[in-house]
């Protein structure tokens, strides 16, 4: 293999946390391939909020201007495409890309976030990220005091609904499905004037994402203009564990302080690793584990 396709480190993802990650590894002097498919999962966010000195900017903005800055350090290169394989061998990874070719790495990084499994409810994907929403801490602020739903049940539902009533005091739990609310969770959401609609969801009516009303399968509807949806994910990328790094109860990536895996030679960062899933959050860890991985780097070569 050609010293063209020996690096130092290999960054697998190339949006905030990947971009954060491959500064400091250029500040470092340290030759890195930022491997990246051009496919964030916030794609459809409009406005990307707490994130200060950015607050209110679009993702597509803050991603493009991060990219410009990296690929003024000389060591940093860019590959645009897949990551499908991963293998280790004696000093190292080596990593192949879906055209086949492969590139090799003392140490990997990853920052290829999750894969949201939306439910299939017509009209929610492509109202996702706009008006139906996971965080309110990204979001919640836009959307205060209207008219808001959280789309889940039992215990998750109730928890969020607790979190959620500090946005808005017009919300109303869809079970989309019987209740499995307590008996004690039901009576704690009434008390708080928070409803519960059990009525099955047929579909999401909207303009360009922005939502206006859910139908249910009975035919009838319910004016909206927000709508939390909780929902559950898997790794965006198998390659970490196929190499042997573990997840964590919830999922995640298993990293410590300096965003190693449990595989040593192998960090990860950004929302494959955290519920802490804000632009903001992602490029600390980013810068986190670039630092970590260039200071490894130097200590084990001085």
């Amino acid at each position: 293999m050609s010293n063209n396709n020996n690096f130092d480190v290999i960054i697998i993802g190339g949006s905030y946390s990947g971009l954060a990650a491959g500064m400091a590894l250029g500040r470092a002097l340290k030759k890195v391939l930022i491997i990246d498919d051009g496919k964030p999962c916030n794609s459809q966010t409009p406005y990307s909020h707490n994130f200060i000195t950015n607050d209110g900017k679009p993702p597509k903005e803050i991603a493009h201007v991060a990219k410009q800055q990296v690929q003024q350090y000389a060591s940093i290169h860019f590959f645009d495409g897949q990551a499908t394989a991963g293998v280790s061998f004696e000093n190292g990874y080596q990593i192949q890309v879906a055209s086949g070719a492969t590139f090799r790495a003392k140490k990997l990084i990853f920052a290829t976030g999750i894969k949201d499994m939306l439910p299939p409810i017509d009209g929610l994907s492509a109202c996702w990220g706009i008006s139906v929403i996971h965080c309110p801490y990204c979001h919640g602020y836009e959307v205060r005091n209207e008219v808001t739903g959280i789309l889940g049940n039992g215990e998750a539902a109730y928890d969020f609904s607790r979190l959620i009533s500090n946005w808005t005091k017009d919300l109303t739990v869809f079970t989309n499905g019987t209740s499995t609310l307590t008996v004690e969770q039901s009576g704690s959401l009434s008390n708080h004037k928070i409803k519960i609609e059990e009525r099955k969801i047929e579909r999401l009516i909207h303009t360009n994402g922005h939502l206006e009303k859910i139908i249910f399968k009975d035919g009838t509807l319910f004016l909206l203009k927000a709508l939390y949806a909780p929902a559950p994910f898997i790794q965006h990328c198998q390659i970490p564990e196929n190499l042997g790094c573990e997840l964590t109860a919830d999922g995640y990536l298993k990293v410590d302080a300096l965003q190693e895996t449990s595989v040593r030679g192998i960090y990860a960062c950004g929302d494959n690793t955290t519920k802490m899933r804000t632009v903001a959050n992602a490029v600390a860890m980013g810068t986190t584990a670039g630092i970590s991985v260039s200071k490894k780097i130097i200590i084990e070569e001085f």
